[in-house]
Parts: structure tokens; sequence; C-alpha cells
């Protein structure tokens, strides 16, 4: 059964602040964290799965409403995380056209919420490693879409996607200070996601120090050609420490988004995130040529991809989309 059936047209009345009637959001309703868990409305453990966009100052197209429509009811998925990068060529703080990305977010956010799916507003931090460098533009980012959005019950928030290279984690910590009251003005509940030194692979300093806020999850990033046991490791020692981890992002190739796919290590995390009952999401939706990206470089289709469309990753994590849940 798809996890997210109901849908509603494309700006049609049916719509409403937690999707419509029957949707996965609508059964699910409000989430909230118990103590390592992520729960819906009723208190009843969750997961959510699906992809990552790409940039979406490079891959706009993919923000639509068939596009996510597509990945719901032929990827079995039931969220999707919209990447805006702060720093890169285009990004939110580095020369991009900050309205324009703004109403990207606002579309992506419209369309999952029509179609009855979770949606992941994601704070792209790459470049410029430590979250702090442009924190006046993400409290401007995330006070205008709580505030627009704060009646919503679908929306999750990734304040700092990857803090690495000098960032450390009491920096992080400091962000997530500012950031995380503001967000909480407008809306009070929502799940936040909270990235952690070292490409969001340091979790065991979140878990030795963690943020003193309510509904807050950890995220933890792996590809699975270059991240084995180790961090497999510190993944399961935090769980059953009690630190709520959702892994936002991840490949089945190397950490560069490229090199060969390993699916003997991919399936061993899969393995892993399906015994502990954690949400994942597979970078990145985008015929880039790149191993990471699920769709061929030739692809120019933005919804309905047949098989033929599908790189070798988007084959692998579209037939794991489809047995996740069954």
């Amino acid at each position: 059964m798809n996890p997210a059936a109901g849908s509603a047209a494309p700006g049609g009345s049916e719509s409403s602040p937690s999707g419509p009637a029957g949707s996965f959001t609508a059964l699910h309703g409000a989430l909230s964290v118990d103590g390592s868990v992520l729960t819906d409305q009723n208190g009843d453990p969750v997961r959510l799965y699906g992809m990552s966009t790409h940039g979406i100052a490079w891959f706009p197209q993919y923000i639509s409403y068939d596009t996510f429509r597509t990945l719901r009811d032929d990827w079995n998925t039931n969220c999707v995380r919209l990447a805006l990068y702060s720093d890169e060529y285009n990004g939110y703080s580095s020369g991009g056209d900050k309205e324009k990305l703004t109403d990207l977010v606002k579309s992506g956010i419209d369309y999952a919420t029509e179609l009855g799916m979770y949606v992941i507003v994601d704070w792209h931090v790459l470049h410029d490693q430590d979250p702090n460098v442009h924190k006046e533009d993400a409290l401007g980012f995330f006070r205008e879409i709580s505030s627009l959005y704060r009646n919503h019950t679908n929306i999750l928030y990734e304040i700092c996607n990857e803090p690495n290279g000098y960032a450390t984690w009491d920096s992080v910590r400091s962000y997530a200070d500012e950031v995380i009251p503001l967000i909480r003005e407008n809306d009070e509940d929502a799940v936040i996601l909270v990235g952690s030194p070292a490409w969001s692979q340091n979790i065991d300093q979140a878990a030795a120090s963690p943020l003193e806020f309510d509904n807050v999850m950890y995220t933890l990033h792996f590809y699975a050609a270059t991240h084995t046991d180790d961090l497999r490791n510190r993944l399961e020692t935090c769980v059953n420490n009690g630190l709520p981890v959702f892994v936002s992002e991840f490949g089945m190739c190397d950490a560069s988004g490229n090199g060969g796919n390993d699916f003997v290590q991919a399936e061993k995390w899969m393995e892993l995130l399906d015994e502990y009952q954690i949400s994942f999401f597979c970078w990145s939706l985008a015929n880039k040529d790149e191993t990471c990206c699920v769709l061929n470089p030739g692809c120019e289709k933005t919804s309905d991809w047949a098989e033929s469309d599908l790189s070798e990753s988007g084959r692998w994590i579209r037939e794991r989309f489809i047995a996740t849940g069954l």
C-alpha cells in the first residue's frame, strides 16, 4: 500500500495544513520526538523516507507537483527534502536571488502539502563550513518560512546540513541556540534537525552534550562506499544511548558523490536503519553526471520516469523505497 495515498490537484481546495483527507500527513499529523523515536500525532512510531533534491538553485525544475507525485505514487515515498544551499555558486548567501530561492522553497512546501507528504526545509551548509558564517541570513529565512507556515503540521526544519572544517559542536550549539527559539516563536512543536561536525558524522558529540530543546533530532550522513562499520557502530551506540537520529542524506557511492556504488555496504546500512526504524533520504534528485544522482544525465523528464530514465543509483533506491513499509 502506498504510504502517501490521497491527493489533491495543484492549488485545489482539498488541501489543508494537514494535507488532504486520508493522506499520509492527515493520518499522522504533527510529529514529535519521544526519546530516540520519531512519533506521530497518536504517539505511534513513524518513519519518513524519500529523496533529497540537489541544490534548488541549479535544479529548480524538480520542484514541481508532478515530480513529487511521482516520488509519492511510483517510488512509495512519504517526504521530500528541499536543499537550499547557503554558500555555493548562486546560493542564498552567495549571490543567489533570495526571493526566487525562497519562492522555490514555498512552492516545494505547497506541492508536498497538496500531496499529503512531509517536507524537510534544508539550510544546506557546506562550503561555508560553520553555520554561523551566514547566521543572519539563516535567521531571516527561517523567520519568514516558519511564520508563513506556522499552522502546517508537515514541515521539518533542518537548520544546518553539514558543519565541517573548523566547525565545532560548540559553534553548532551556539547557532542552534539562536535559530531554534526563533522557529519556536512561530511553531512551538515542529521537529528540528541539527547537523554535527565532520559532515554530520560526529553525532557522538551531540550525544555527549545535547541541545536543551524538545522535538530535536540529530542528522547522520553517510556514503556507503566510504563510510562503513565504524560509522554504523557510532550510530548504533548513540541510538542505544537514547539519541534521536535522522539520516537526512546518504548515497550508495563514495563521499564525493562519484565513484562506484557499493550496494553491499548500502544494504548493510539499510538493514541497520530498518532495525532501528530510522528515517532516511537519498541524495540526490537530479540529472547531473554524478554517480549519486538518480536520473541519467540525458533524462530531461521531471516526472513519470521509465526505468531507462534512471541511473544505477536511481534503480536501486527506487526498489528500496518500494520495499520499505510493505
